[in-house]
């Protein structure tokens, strides 16, 4: 198996080249095992190199409400009355610390997402 660090750009377009080949490769074979490793090189250098930035909070627990098919009702253990959900969801209000604790916990929305600072939707 010749398998070398992913140091630059050149390196990153070969290594995506080499898993085009190895994608089919079948699990516990010596291909299947290269295949592993170079995603796990790959992932590390996109995720130095290309870094995705959290969602707004509110976009989160958006998106979460969709995906869910969830009612401003089901949001109301987690945040309160319906009132304070519209105003979290129209930004007219942050999220409580105890607030994010509990969609953390309820819908599984990353932490480190409901602690980023929200800005107001114009």
């Amino acid at each position: 198996m010749d398998i070398k660090p992913i140091k630059t750009d050149a390196d990153y377009r070969t290594a995506l080249k080499e898993i085009k080949q190895l994608m089919m490769a079948a699990p516990d074979t010596p291909e299947g095992e290269k295949l592993a490793v170079m995603v796990t090189l790959i992932e590390a250098y996109e995720a130095r190199h290309f870094p995705i930035d959290l969602p707004d909070p509110v976009e989160a627990i958006k998106f979460e409400r969709e995906r869910r098919g969830l009612t401003v009702k089901d949001l109301e253990p987690m945040i309160g009355k319906s009132n304070r959900v519209y105003e979290i969801l129209n930004h007219k209000r942050t999220l409580t610390l105890k607030m994010i604790w509990k969609l953390h916990e309820g819908l599984g929305i990353p932490a480190e997402s409901l602690i980023k600072p929200q800005y107001a939707h114009a």
